[in-house]
């Protein structure tokens, strides 16, 4: 009776462990595929251990080059009018003196400033940071 007891102990935990092991299963299949796909190809991009961790991933992309481009402003030409265009043309825009310049981060608008020439060179005062929020609001209309 004994050996009988301790096989139905084991069957009993086989049986756990197999349950175990479905359960998990299921709550593996139930997690989106996106999210299983990001954890398998960055497993410790999403774990937080501290500000340490968090510094070493920020490192991984601040050499990354991204294009900057300030926009002093538009217009709309017709093709006729474009090929008129010679030396010493003047194009007017629709932006006005004094008016804040864009400034684009790979097309996106990041900023708005003001014209500023430094050592000869033009550059750009930055007057308005665009925030996330007011970004997709712009978006949005």
């Amino acid at each position: 009776m004994t050996d009988d007891t301790e096989n139905s102990e084991a069957g009993s935990a086989a049986e756990d462990d197999w349950a175990a092991a479905m359960a998990e299963q299921a709550i593996a299949e139930a997690a989106p595929v996106a999210q299983a796909q990001t954890a398998q190809i960055f497993p410790a991009f999403g774990e937080t251990d501290g500000k340490a961790s968090m510094m070493n991933e920020l490192d991984m992309i601040l050499d990354i080059p991204v294009q900057m481009a300030v926009e002093l402003g538009r217009t709309k030409i017709t093709i006729k009018n474009l090929l008129q265009l010679a030396h010493g043309s003047v194009v007017e825009l629709d932006a006005m003196a004094g008016e804040p310049m864009s400034v684009f981060v790979n097309g996106t608008l990041i900023a708005q400033g003001e014209v500023v020439v430094v050592n000869d060179k033009f550059g750009i005062r930055l007057t308005d940071i665009i925030t996330p929020s007011e970004r997709m609001r712009k978006i949005g209309r």
